[in-house]
């Protein structure tokens, strides 16, 4: 694709960044055929291939409008286009820039403004904490939609205390110790069973992602910066080998922590080190699996695995929990058809977008669970706070993490 780029963008680091990723796309709209917004609406400018265009012109001077913002606003950014893309065109970070470039020329209605600064500020606050055991505390009198996004109370077992040669690191999350404190306990236990441990670094926090796609792009690199500070000292000694993440949004936000802090000359070799560093949990599940061979006790039914996007698009990482789930025993299957497609949950985006949300989460829901009650899974697993959270709004279904499957195995040995 050719390129002329306005002259503010010209020799800038977005405007180079984002002219190289333009010249890669051919046209093809092999994209359009698995991105959720182009097959839900059907529009062009709703698809991966229009919004490329939406922002070329933006950057070859064309002024931005209400319209080319909501195009740009309904995008998930799922990433699915990138697997299929056959030019490897990058298109999240392409989307970045040109969402950054139409926040600063395009304002915001008022209401708009006050709830995405809400959702910036809120979601990595303490107060999360003591506002989600509210919620909790009156979920049955809430509103329908409002008790959707306030999951019911969950009970975490202990941290276990042995310790062992092998160390990793984990990021605790922002909303997850909030929302479902148990992961990150199971996570801990199930390390732990199979000889290794977890440490929790004192000054992490959010990932940056949340900030980060509500184009609040100099706060989530802040956010960044803070857990490079915080997991640092272990890296540096060598105390730890790993940096786990079990939830897959903050893991892809992470391992993409060396192009966020790229341009940082403070923080850019560290950040490629942390990027180095950070693992999915499914990705030590070989090694989980070995330690853990004839070690489980009672495991449930079926169960249906739901691949967060962040997960098989977003880290390229298709087809380990399934198999090595399998290999221990437990009874794992994909949804017939539409595994690749988004639930519709993508951080802050059913919150924003709540139609095509909803939408899109019905959809996922009726593959995964089909059609007859006789193919009805026990359980729906998943690797993300976020789609766990949303597609448990819509079905009676347990959804959980599929650590907590194999963390309860290994109790009920």
């Amino acid at each position: 694709m050719q390129t002329h780029l306005a002259p503010e963008f010209q020799n800038t680091p977005d405007g180079l960044e984002a002219e190289a990723i333009l010249r890669k796309c051919v046209h093809c709209g092999f994209c359009t055929a698995t991105c959720p917004t182009y097959q839900l609406l059907g529009d062009e400018l709703d698809g991966p291939r229009g919004r490329i265009y939406l922002i070329k012109q933006v950057l070859e001077g064309e002024t931005p409008t209400r319209e080319t913002q909501l195009h740009l606003d309904r995008c998930l950014t799922c990433r699915n286009c990138e697997t299929t893309c056959p030019s490897g065109v990058q298109y999240a970070h392409l989307l970045d820039i040109g969402r950054k470039v139409v926040e600063e020329k395009v304002p915001r209605p008022p209401e708009e403004r006050r709830m995405r600064a809400m959702l910036r500020v809120g979601l990595s606050s303490p107060l999360f904490g003591p506002a989600m055991r509210l919620g909790q505390s009156v979920r049955g009198i809430l509103p329908p939609g409002l008790r959707a996004k306030v999951p019911a109370p969950q009970k975490a077992g202990a941290w276990p205390k042995r310790k062992h040669a092998r160390k990793v690191l984990m990021l605790e999350g922002c909303v997850q110790p909030s929302m479902a404190p148990n992961i990150n306990r199971a996570t801990a236990r199930v390390l732990d069973a199979a000889g290794i441990q977890t440490i929790r670094p004192r000054g992490q926090g959010c990932c940056g992602a949340v900030r980060f796609h509500l184009n609040d792009q100099s706060g989530a690199l802040s956010q960044m910066r803070q857990n490079i500070d915080a997991w640092w000292p272990y890296i540096e000694s060598g105390e730890v080998d790993t940096i786990v993440m079990n939830a897959s949004g903050c893991g892809a936000a992470v391992k993409d922590y060396a192009h966020a802090l790229k341009d940082d000359a403070h923080y850019s070799a560290k950040a490629d080190r942390v990027s180095a560093l950070t693992r999915d949990l499914s990705e030590l599940l070989p090694d989980i699996a070995q330690a853990l061979q004839g070690k489980l006790g009672a495991k449930p039914g079926t169960v249906v695995f739901h691949p967060p996007c962040t997960l098989q698009h977003g880290q390229q990482l298709r087809g380990g929990v399934e198999q090595h789930m399998r290999a221990l025993g437990f009874d794992v299957r994909l949804a017939s058809v539409e595994s690749h497609l988004c639930c519709g949950s993508a951080g802050t985006y059913s919150v924003l977008q709540p139609e095509l949300a909803t939408r899109l989460r019905d959809r996922k829901l009726g593959n995964l669970l089909g059609e007859r009650v006789a193919d009805q899974p026990s359980a729906i697993v998943s690797a993300n706070i976020g789609c766990i959270t949303h597609l448990q709004s819509g079905t009676e279904v347990p959804v959980r993490h599929w650590v907590e499957l194999l963390d309860e195995s290994i109790s009920h040995k």
